[in-house]
């Protein structure tokens, strides 16, 4: 399992509706090949901050997969226009602790 992980900033006065567009985004989301789950979490300290997890088979399905397909186009139209500036994505695996 992958760990996609991206913190998302949001223009100021946008927060609401960034999240409705961010609900109908998550029906895109969730239809791709790979697809496992994902979650937003809004950040307590500034309102206009967003915390972004989505966990995926592997490293190709939201690289390739998604990335490349035109379910993305429609992803991009809904939620990259929110974005100041544009997020950073990372990607992460977990660490075995109890073979560390």
């Amino acid at each position: 399992m992958i760990l996609e992980s991206a913190m998302l900033y949001i223009k100021a006065g946008l927060e609401s509706h960034f999240e409705q567009d961010f609900a109908k985004a998550s029906a895109i989301i969730s239809s791709m090949s790979g697809y496992l789950g994902h979650e937003l979490y809004k950040c307590m300290e500034s309102d206009h901050q967003y915390l972004l997890h989505v966990r995926w088979e592997t490293l190709e399905d939201h690289t390739i997969g998604f990335r490349e397909s035109a379910e993305y186009g429609e992803w991009k139209q809904l939620l990259h226009h929110y974005y100041e500036p544009f997020p950073v994505v990372e990607h992460f695996q977990r660490v075995n602790l109890n073979q560390v």
